[in-house]
């Protein structure tokens, strides 16, 4: 079994203030359907309102990101599937519900776990 990342940036997803209602339930009745199957890991949304921060090796924090990853933000979801075609039908699910197209990522394996 592989672990896939689903996702996709805060602004994909166009949809009006009244629509968001709609979209967010949508999103939730995917989630279950994912829960219900047995592949679902964890999601959850970036909180923007919240700033970054780089942890160092001692301790020392400071009030940064790599620049490479300066912009991530939006949702994210981590299922668990035997195929990548599996991972592509939940990703087709998620991008209808919320009315964006996601990106679809594998986790390689860690040979300790």
């Amino acid at each position: 079994m592989t672990k896939f990342l689903i996702s996709f940036p805060s602004g994909a997803m166009q949809v009006s203030a009244d629509e968001l209602p709609a979209v967010a339930e949508a999103a939730h009745a995917v989630v279950r359907e994912a829960k219900d199957a047995g592949v679902w890991v964890f999601g959850g949304g970036i909180d923007e309102r919240i700033a970054p921060v780089r942890v160092h090796g001692d301790g020392t924090v400071t009030d940064e990101t790599y620049p490479e990853t300066a912009r991530i933000e939006g949702g994210y979801t981590v299922i668990e599937v035997p195929s990548r075609d599996e991972a592509v039908h939940w990703a087709a699910r998620f991008a209808v519900a919320c009315r964006c197209a996601q990106e679809l990522r594998a986790f390689g394996e860690d040979a300790e776990s």
